[in-house]
């Protein structure tokens, strides 16, 4: 399968044109989600699995109010692949699902 393509900075601009609300910290892009504590756990569950299928994964950080997500792409040296990206967009709508679902 070989080593992923590593990103040009002009590509990682552009990928983060289209993803609103992630940010660039170094060779890694994050985003933190303001979500209720039950909820970010039934999204941690759903990121989990939709990563294992992808073979690609998160680095997630579940706090009483707040998820923040990282993602980087550890077989190309911690650098940022188009698999980032994509897994950001699924990790966006897996997030926005699970605020939507009602606890009480």
């Amino acid at each position: 399968m070989g080593v992923p393509r590593v990103l040009s900075e002009q590509e990682l601009a552009a990928g983060l044109a289209d993803l609103p609300g992630w940010e660039r910290e170094g060779h890694r892009i994050t985003r933190t989600y303001e979500i209720r504590y039950h909820a970010a756990v039934a999204a941690i569950v759903t990121i989990a699995d939709r990563s294992r299928r992808v073979q690609h994964h998160a680095d997630l950080d579940l706090r009483i109010d707040h998820l923040r997500a990282s993602v980087t792409t550890h077989d190309a040296g911690h650098r940022l692949t188009a698999a980032d990206f994509d897994l950001a967009r699924r990790i966006d709508a897996i997030v926005a699902a699970h605020q939507a679902i009602p606890l009480d």
